[in-house]
């Protein structure tokens, strides 16, 4: 409402106190908070008086299809939704719902499907591993038979 900075307010502080005096001051400033007080009670019960009075003539319906009017993207984004919210609504016993039905469980054996053969070949790729590394061991026992051990020296 009032654009009054800090030093302005601390401007009108000491003019009060060197005006009104030290012992007066409390009163003055808590008489001062009840009047702000009531004006903003006052302008906030106008605005709302001034918005039923515009619910009641039809003013806010005016400018909501004013504003659609204006943004034709808007009220195209509305209908689609309005399309979208349409389609993914359906009668479960329709045809509609019957089709979802079966789209659904085939989803679901397809995710089955590719979850076992993806459990198949991990199970897979393990079992080479495990070869694989008793066969790095296997060897690893035949170079240390072949080799002399460390502290072995033959004289």
């Amino acid at each position: 409402m009032f654009d009054l900075g800090f030093g302005e307010l601390l401007v009108i502080g000491i003019v009060a106190l060197i005006i009104v005096g030290p012992k007066d001051l409390p009163v003055l400033f808590r008489n001062v908070g009840r009047f702000m007080g009531k004006a903003r009670g006052m302008a906030r019960e106008f605005s709302r008086a001034m918005n039923e009075a515009a619910d009641e003539s039809g003013v806010r319906d005016v400018a909501k299809s004013l504003k659609t009017a204006t943004n034709p993207v808007g009220s195209a984004m509305d209908g689609v939704k309005d399309a979208a919210k349409s389609m993914t609504s359906f009668d479960p016993d329709s045809e509609t719902g019957k089709l979802a039905k079966e789209r659904d469980d085939a989803r679901k054996k397809i995710e089955a499907n590719a979850a076992r053969k993806a459990a198949e070949r991990k199970q897979r790729e393990a079992e080479d591993a495990v070869r694989r590394a008793e066969e790095l061991e296997a060897s690893l026992k035949a170079d240390e038979g072949g080799a002399p051990a460390e502290g072995d020296t033959k004289a």
